[in-house]
């Protein structure tokens, strides 16, 4: 038996998402099956203040851990700490090319919240800077990793459903943005690209590609670009954010064989919701699904949140067949961020670049479709969180 190896991270950034993951990551592995890596927290620097990441460790770390982990009050500082061997870039998406690029730069491997990037052009010079440098490189698009949709992706490549010909995917949150959101938010706020598309719609276009084109072989990916379409865009009235973004795509070539196009509906929106029974916490069969995964020979019903769902149905076509419905819970009482570290943890001490659970090339491409989208749809973001130059000082803080 190979014994454990440790894996020190440090933490960049100091919010709720943040939070999030460092009390998962700290949660004992033997409660999820885990035996062959442990995390733990060396370092946590806060953008604002060294007292902010004291307060986070005392009130998120120390209780999990023994080890002495040490506040920064800059993101350099913690780039810079020789005890981190990984870093977790919690900040807004607008941040993460500056703060992805301190990291590289100072020969820091890198697990990036998602949207990676604002735009595709970042992204490429991210993975660009990293293989250069040899460094390991991971969007944190931590729903990919669930036992859930392992499970999910398994049924298609197995043939359960037989060929994919539609996917429809939303997460919509059904709130009103100026009741929930005042002008400096996250949601709303331009100079943090804020919108419903790289906050909400990545879950939906994730949904649509680890279905459709991840599940596809090395070489039908080659020749399954997608293209946009359509997509449409309605603008948040006091910003000009997104609050709605639709998009219509056509992959050339279906999963699992590529006997066939396929086309995916993926949407996203504030105002309405993707499931008002789940809100109104009615009874489970009052809920609909947030995506439908639809083969010649029945679909896969995935109902949300989205971006964290428990629960799947496979409901085939033929009538003597039985529907499984399957329910899954996180251990160990976690969120769920713990599987997305567990990956990178172990691509990291394998001497792995990338993940195969999201490769370059693919997450590159995802950021792509949200370049067309938004051209499409007329969005464009202020030109300090659009650019490719390192280091641009930027400002803006979420409310």
């Amino acid at each position: 038996m190979s014994s454990t190896k440790e894996v020190r991270w440090g933490i960049m950034a100091t919010g709720w998402i943040a939070q999030t993951f460092v009390k998962d990551i700290l949660l004992d592995p033997s409660t999820r099956g885990v035996s062959d890596v442990r995390h733990i927290v060396t370092g946590v620097a806060s953008s604002s203040s060294v007292s902010s990441a004291e307060k986070f460790i005392d009130n998120f770390v120390t209780p999990s851990q023994s080890t002495k982990s040490t506040a920064y009050g800059s993101y350099e500082e913690l780039a810079k700490d020789p005890d981190v061997d990984i870093v977790y870039i919690g900040s807004p998406h607008s941040h993460h090319y500056q703060n992805a690029m301190l990291c590289l730069s100072h020969n820091k491997p890198v697990l990036c919240e998602k949207a990676l990037t604002v735009n595709a052009a970042q992204a490429k010079i991210l993975y660009k800077t990293a293989k250069e440098k040899n460094l390991f490189f991971m969007e944190a698009v931590w729903t990919r990793y669930f036992p859930l949709s392992k499970a999910i992706r398994k049924h298609i490549q197995d043939n359960d459903i037989g060929e994919v010909i539609r996917v429809v995917s939303d997460l919509s949150i059904g709130v009103v943005p100026e009741e929930a959101f005042d002008l400096g938010h996250r949601m709303v706020n331009l100079d943090l690209a804020g919108g419903a598309l790289l906050d909400l719609g990545i879950y939906s276009l994730t949904w649509v590609f680890q279905t459709i084109y991840h599940t596809l072989s090395a070489d039908l990916q080659k020749r399954s670009r997608p293209k946009v379409v359509g997509a449409a865009i309605t603008s948040e009235p006091r910003t000009g954010a997104d609050e709605s973004t639709l998009l219509l795509l056509e992959f050339p070539k279906s999963t699992p064989s590529g006997k066939t196009k396929t086309h995916a509906v993926a949407t996203t929106a504030m105002r309405v919701s993707d499931d008002p029974a789940r809100i109104r916490e009615e009874k489970e069969e009052a809920q609909v699904p947030a995506v439908r995964i639809q083969g010649e020979k029945g679909e896969i019903q995935v109902y949300g949140p989205i971006y964290r769902p428990t629960r799947y149905r496979l409901v085939p076509k033929d009538k003597a067949a039985e529907v499984l419905d399957k329910h899954f819970e996180f251990e160990g009482g976690a969120h769920g961020m713990m599987y997305e570290a567990d990956e990178a943890a172990r691509c990291l001490i394998a001497g792995k670049l990338e993940s195969e659970g999201l490769p370059w090339a693919e997450s590159t491409l995802i950021m792509e479709i949200m370049d067309e989208a938004r051209k499409q749809g007329g969005l464009v973001y202020p030109d300090a969180i659009e650019s490719t130059d390192y280091p641009v000082n930027l400002t803006a803080k979420a409310s």
